[in-house]
């Protein structure tokens, strides 16, 4: 969110909501520091090769992921979650890191995008993977629950929403997702250790 943090803070239910983001944007600013990188440099070679110009660009597509709704937490790594709705746990961009988190937040089930194909799947909570674009998801049909392509394609961003909402629904009813059927995921469990993981 580096760089797009305004947008949250302009939506934190408190002023010391929004503090705690800042926060956590300066510590990350540090934190960088110390190993001699910077927090502000250009995304990873698949997001460049994604389109993707800046770290800037990468922050505004991941807060328009968090939708419209009021911010009304921030959490440290893996801190147990209370408050219900929109909110914020501060994790490293490395996905088996960040997830590994959540699910000690109290994360039970994930809703995971990719535009390009990540083969993520975690345990012990479910992934539900979400193909950001139709070619992505008729390239990994046994890999990809939702197609959100779709909305490029005329379906409404509603409808999949709700089907969204639905998978949700079922996974945590027993349906296995395809990560789970595939068996993939065993090996993501990944605590966040001291030292450069961004």
């Amino acid at each position: 969110m580096y760089g797009a943090e305004h947008l949250l803070t302009a939506r934190a239910v408190s002023r010391k909501v929004a503090e705690q983001l800042l926060e956590r944007i300066r510590w990350w600013e540090w934190y960088t520091g110390v190993f001699g990188a910077e927090i502000n440099n250009n995304p990873a070679p698949g997001n460049k090769e994604g389109g993707l110009t800046t770290i800037f660009e990468k922050s505004l597509g991941a807060i328009s992921k968090g939708g419209t709704t009021p911010l009304r937490a921030v959490y440290r790594y893996a801190e147990r979650i209370r408050e219900k709705g929109f909110v914020v746990m501060d994790t490293p961009g490395y996905d088996p890191v960040s997830v590994t988190g959540m699910a000690a937040g109290g994360a039970n089930i994930i809703l995971f995008s990719t535009g390009r194909g990540s083969v993520f799947g975690f345990k012990p909570v479910p992934s539900i993977k979400i193909a950001t674009n139709t070619p992505l998801y008729r390239r990994m049909p046994d890999d990809m629950d939702i197609n959100a392509g779709v909305i490029m394609e005329g379906v409404s961003v509603r409808e999949v929403g709700l089907q969204i909402l639905e998978e949700v629904i079922a996974v945590a009813s027993g349906k296995r997702s395809k990560s789970e059927l595939a068996g993939v995921g065993e090996q993501e469990f990944n605590p966040w250790v001291l030292g450069p993981v961004l």
